[in-house]
């Protein structure tokens, strides 16, 4: 049987919404974030757990999250939740599911059992298997060494998400405040080569990254600058934990105007002057500058997240007249 195609989602902002509230998740329709996850796990407590099953699964069936990846957070496997987490949801709405985001991902096996339930349900449902997608949540060391497993471990992963606050107490981390630099680390970036590895190992096998959340949630300009740093890797997204914090994601994981406008330009040039009307050129000037291949693949990398965010260039490309 063939896999579905899993087109690029745009996940720039990637809203936390706790499955024990229904006004929270009825507000989340609304809000302009790329991706709505609807929590089972760290956000519900263990009472609370079999309720907000039922609550995302009529928020699912309800609609309204047009537009939007749905995505449920459901509990890790070394927990007694995890395989009702998944049946429940996922037969009750599989329909209206995107993805399910697998936290505390310290293996391999553990993504393939994740495929495994997911295949057995998706065919006693008579939903198209292979269409869910799964996102996996490193959260400590053990998951961090095995990351490029992780990522290979099924057709059905989408996405490789950097957990700080699991991660920082897993490797004995100076800090209590989530996402910023710890207390004597005053040169370079504590979190650089742990984003890094998640970055190469979701490249390395065409899965988006995302980072995870800043919990400080009144301080824009603390969020902005955190977001910055992982957006200026390549990171794809990060998580909101507020709708304060929606617009600041969007914003940092989006190409500026000017460099959307300008990568469209090199692309469209690229193709004219490597075609027989433009000369058959593998190399041309585009202004002032020479583009090429290398170029072209650039172009490629922004261009794409400026459609994926449904940006809308304000030039085009017109051939010199020979």
């Amino acid at each position: 049987m063939s896999e579905p195609s899993r087109n690029i989602r745009s996940r720039r902002s990637n809203l936390a919404v706790p499955g024990s509230s229904p006004k929270m998740l009825e507000k989340a329709k609304g809000l302009p974030a790329d991706q709505v996850f609807m929590d089972i796990e760290d956000a519900v407590a263990p009472l609370a757990k079999p309720d907000a099953r039922k609550n995302i699964v009529a928020a699912l069936n309800e609609g309204g999250y047009d537009g939007k990846v749905r995505s449920v957070r459901v509990n890790d496997w070394t927990t007694q939740w995890t395989y009702a987490d998944v049946i429940e949801v996922v037969s009750g709405a599989g329909a209206n599911l995107d993805c399910i985001m697998l936290p505390k991902v310290q293996g391999p096996e553990q993504i393939k059992a994740l495929d495994m339930l997911l295949t057995q349900i998706e065919k006693s449902e008579g939903l198209e298997v292979g269409r869910i997608g799964i996102e996996a949540q490193i959260e400590n060391a053990m998951g961090l060494t095995k990351v490029d497993e992780i990522a290979a471990a099924s057709p059905r992963v989408e996405t490789i998400i950097f957990g700080p606050a699991d991660f920082m107490a897993s490797i004995n981390m100076k800090s209590l405040v989530v996402g910023e630099q710890p207390p004597g680390y005053d040169v370079g970036d504590a979190y650089h080569y742990i984003l890094m590895r998640i970055l190469m190992a979701a490249r390395a096998y065409d899965k988006q990254a995302i980072d995870g959340p800043y919990l400080q949630i009144k301080d824009t300009e603390g969020y902005m600058r955190v977001a910055g740093r992982s957006a200026a890797l390549g990171f794809d997204g990060k998580w909101v934990l507020h709708p304060d914090q929606i617009a600041a994601a969007n914003e940092v994981f989006s190409p500026r105007q000017e460099d959307y406008d300008h990568a469209e330009l090199i692309l469209d040039a690229y193709e004219w002057y490597t075609s027989a009307a433009g000369g058959a050129r593998g190399a041309a000037m585009l202004g002032d500058e020479m583009i090429d291949e290398a170029s072209r693949k650039m172009a490629l990398v922004i261009a794409g997240k400026g459609r994926a965010a449904g940006m809308q260039r304000t030039e085009s490309f017109t051939p010199p007249e020979s």
